[in-house]
């Protein structure tokens, strides 16, 4: 098992806005450029006092994000917009509003919308009914051939060095962030209480195991 290197990835929380470019694009496809009223109902937006106020309260209860530099966060969020979508908006003429990547085998309908509500948005991505009976070599399989046709994925590689399975209480949280949303409490942090193996039982009293 080797870490992840996100630290390599983001030096600094959040990122200084001349590298969301590199990483991030948002490109709109129709018959007419979005308008402002379009933006604000994108998954993009961003308020720079609720980010800060978000890291602020991260570097306070989890153990993870002791040393974040929120000097350096107000910094970087001094370049950011104070609200809005703080990366370059691309525009492809489209006669259509259907994204041929993003369209199921069951979507016959000519374009998306709606008469009333909302506009929606369509975000493309893994969808867990296409794959949850996938075996492990069908999914490569798939892979593959989205790869073959032009597909595009970032590449992350691991860290060089293997994580230790014990005396390491950070291994857990880590693993899976969602059960240790302070990033504290992993097996190995309560010696002076229990062993490793009754933390383990522990752990294991709680409904979804």
């Amino acid at each position: 098992m080797f870490s992840n290197p996100s630290a390599e990835i983001y030096k600094y929380l959040p990122p200084p806005i001349t590298e969301l470019d590199d990483i991030i694009a948002v490109i709109f496809t129709g018959p007419c450029e979005p308008h402002s009223k379009d933006l604000q109902r994108s998954p993009f937006l961003v308020h720079s006092s609720k980010i800060y106020y978000a890291l602020s309260c991260l570097k306070r209860n989890h153990t993870d994000y002791y040393d974040l530099d929120m000097d350096v966060a107000r910094s970087n969020l001094e370049h950011y917009p104070k609200e809005g979508v703080p990366v370059s908006i691309e525009y492809e003429v489209s006669h259509t509003n259907k994204i041929p990547e993003a369209t199921g085998l069951d979507d016959k309908e000519v374009e998306d919308g709606t008469e009333y509500g909302n506009c929606p948005f369509r975000i493309h991505g893994l969808t867990e009914d296409k794959y949850q009976n996938m075996t492990h070599k069908q999914m490569k399989v798939e892979a593959m051939e989205f790869l073959k046709t032009g597909g595009k994925m970032l590449g992350i590689e691991h860290g060089d060095d293997m994580e230790s399975l014990y005396n390491n209480p950070q291994l857990y949280p880590k693993m899976f962030p969602w059960l240790f949303p302070y990033g504290s409490g992993g097996i190995g942090s309560l010696k002076d209480v229990l062993s490793d193996s009754e933390h383990i039982c522990h752990l294991l009293l709680y409904h979804d195991k």
